[in-house]
């Protein structure tokens, strides 16, 4: 299952070797100057839109990039994790990540607070 992870001065989204060859994709590294929000989502699925470089079943899983004409998101989002966060980025290769995960409030938890002081 992908991670949210804090390294350094950077948010990592590691991603297993089976999600690697699914998304078609590495790592994502984003510095945590980049990040401008994060939201815990109860349907990560749903948020999911747009034409897909990866693998994905509308409804159930979505694993790889996704654009639409307003943004492009790296979604990791399995059929088995419903919830799940959305990190908004400025100035970064994709728009958001959307990460599936069953206890999404524990993982914004341990990711540091931005300037301002909110998540």
């Amino acid at each position: 299952m992908a991670q949210l992870l804090k390294e350094a001065d950077e948010l990592v989204l590691r991603l297993t070797k089976v999600e690697k060859l699914e998304g078609v994709h590495s790592d994502i590294h984003v510095p945590f100057s980049c990040v401008v929000s994060v939201e815990v989502l109860d349907d990560a699925i749903g948020a999911v839109h747009g034409f897909r470089v990866g693998t994905g079943v509308p409804g159930y899983l979505a694993v790889g990039t996704f654009t639409t004409r307003d943004a492009k998101t790296f979604a990791v989002v399995h059929h088995d994790t419903r919830r799940g966060i959305r990190v908004s980025l400025r100035e970064a290769a994709y728009d958001q990540l959307i990460v599936g995960c069953p206890d999404p409030e524990a993982v914004a938890g341990s990711l540091p607070l931005l300037p301002g002081g909110h998540l």
